[in-house]
């Protein structure tokens, strides 16, 4: 079943790059008492997650938080490692994005978002979404109908539909 607006988000354990090397974010209480934006995609330097997606929310980061966003939380089915690389590349972490990996795609079965597309080397990836969350639960939630789109969840449709 996919995730709905109304929803509280299941608990997970994510991982982040941190100074020491990877560090376990338990998602429950990183949204506790917060408001966050969390978007998910298909995966780090991956064609419409680097050239719309990631950029879009990086353009966005600042509206949102004059909406009263205290996060932007990008969730990609991948290591930390290479998301902390396409943090850097993108430059993504300079614009305040936080970036979560979620390697087993555990969180991602768990929403219903997940897919596969082996033909293009994609296994148990995460499908394009947007969201708001309100102390762990979904108030606002744009998804894609279509695969390789990337237009319902841009940071500008979420932002327009808070």
């Amino acid at each position: 079943m996919t995730i709905s607006v109304g929803d509280k988000l299941p608990g997970a354990t994510l991982l982040q790059m941190g100074a020491e090397g990877p560090e376990a974010v338990d998602l429950a209480n990183k949204l506790k008492d917060r408001k966050v934006v969390i978007f998910g995609l298909p995966g780090a330097f991956t064609g419409a997650c680097t050239t719309a997606h990631m950029p879009s929310f990086m353009r966005t980061r600042e509206a949102f938080g004059a909406k009263g966003v205290e996060e932007v939380i990008c969730i990609a089915v991948n290591d930390p490692f290479a998301l902390k690389a396409w943090g850097e590349s993108t430059g993504a972490e300079k614009a305040g994005i936080t970036l979560l990996g979620d390697p087993s795609a555990a969180l991602t079965k768990a929403l219903g978002m997940d897919f596969s597309a082996p033909a293009l080397g994609l296994i148990n990836r995460s499908s394009r979404y947007a969201m708001v969350v309100d102390d762990g639960v979904v108030s606002v939630l744009n998804l894609e109908a279509e695969a390789g789109v990337c237009e319902l969840t841009k940071g500008e449709e979420l932002l327009a539909a808070m």
